[in-house]
């Protein structure tokens, strides 16, 4: 199937005409309008160089909040409070941590001057969120994502001392489970988030809940 080029009118094809690895369009920008149609249509963006590829893959890694597993290991290291959990306090700390990783097999990051911005402008009208990790008043760990509705679209997250990433995503997870968020995407597998408890479901299965999600 072609990839289709998007232009300056803000739309998407439909997400069935993928290609098998998911992608979908190149091209368009990060405006919050454009950000917002593609999450709410089950597409999210990803650099290659300095172009905008836009992703929808089958199928979808995602975690159901009342399915995380905490591992017995990390049990009393959340009943320690080694850490200090907050949300929102630093959003732009913790996207820029999450730019400046390295991380195993990649040359360098998806997360562009211009991905940064975009995301701190959607965190300023309230659709990006951060979650925080502190010892001793540093910030050591983190993650931010899109929320809409019922559902989170984890985007990444950061760690400077062992563990602390991990203990981001479970006291997140059980805070967005109580505040009622039904679906968390995870966008595309990592053996790390599985051990967790996140899982694959077809993307058909997805956009369904995405809608009851959104609705």
């Amino acid at each position: 199937m072609p990839i289709f080029a998007l232009d300056k009118e803000i739309i998407f094809p439909p997400v069935h005409l993928a290609e098998p690895d998911g992608l979908l369009a190149m091209g368009g920008d990060l405006s919050v309008e454009r950000l917002l149609m593609a999450y709410r249509n089950g597409i999210f963006p990803w650099y290659e160089g300095d172009t905008i590829l836009w992703w929808s893959p089958d199928p979808r890694f995602v975690l159901f909040p009342g399915e995380l597993k905490v591992s017995k290991s990390i049990k009393p290291l959340l009943k320690r409070n080694e850490f200090e959990f907050t949300t929102n306090k630093a959003f732009a700390q913790v996207i820029h941590h999450c730019k400046e990783t390295k991380r195993p097999g990649q040359e360098g990051t998806w997360i562009t001057d211009e991905v940064e911005k975009a995301y701190c402008k959607l965190h300023e009208m309230g659709y990006a969120h951060s979650a925080e990790v502190w010892k001793n008043g540093e910030l050591v760990g983190g993650l931010y994502g899109i929320q809409l509705g019922k559902v989170f679209f984890g985007e990444s997250m950061f760690s400077k001392t062992s563990n602390a990433s991990r203990f981001a995503f479970i006291k997140y997870v059980q805070l967005l489970k109580e505040e009622g968020i039904e679906l968390i995407d995870c966008q595309v597998y990592t053996e790390y988030l599985e051990s967790m408890g996140a899982k694959m479901i077809d993307r058909t299965v997805f956009m369904t809940l995405l809608k009851v999600g959104m609705s």
